[in-house]
């Protein structure tokens, strides 16, 4: 049985990315998937308004949302999942999952960012990266948007 760690932090964009990958790799078989929710950071200064607790629950609310909607892909074809939610850094994680489950296959798919750079999963896994158009999208953007306030002002 083949054994893979799934990385998600959206279950939409998950669903699209398992949608290609589950086409490109046709069946092989049942696979064991490890699920691992990534939930949506929050900021430190959060903690004025919201408890530990109720951040807890938030989160165990979110993690049961993603499981709803990515279970039943990975279920079929008579794969096993094992959901775990991340805490901590991500490269431990890994190792420890590893650890348990022996060697398996590590596939990041959460959603890239603009300007944000995802933790890595793993040292020998690239994360997800943004386009590399992006910045220099934005400055286009700006130059052109100064070049038509100069012309208007003339």
């Amino acid at each position: 049985m083949e054994k893979i760690i799934l990385y998600v932090d959206d279950a939409a964009y998950a669903r699209e990315f398992l949608a290609k990958v589950v086409a490109d790799a046709g069946s092989g078989g049942p696979r064991q998937w490890v699920l691992v929710a990534c939930a949506p950071r929050m900021t430190h200064r959060i903690s004025k308004w919201v408890s530990h607790s109720a951040r807890e629950n938030w989160r165990a609310k979110w993690f049961a949302k993603v499981q709803e909607q990515v279970l039943p892909l990975l279920a079929h074809e008579g794969g096993q999942v094992i959901p775990v939610l991340a805490k901590g850094p991500l490269t431990d994680l890994t190792k420890r999952l590893k650890l348990e489950h022996g060697a398996a296959q590590v596939v990041d798919a959460r959603r890239p960012k603009i300007g944000v750079d995802l933790e890595p999963v793993a040292p020998d896994v690239a994360p997800p990266g943004q386009s590399s158009w992006a910045l220099p999208g934005a400055v286009v953007g700006m130059g052109a948007l100064l070049m038509l306030a100069n012309e208007l002002s003339e």
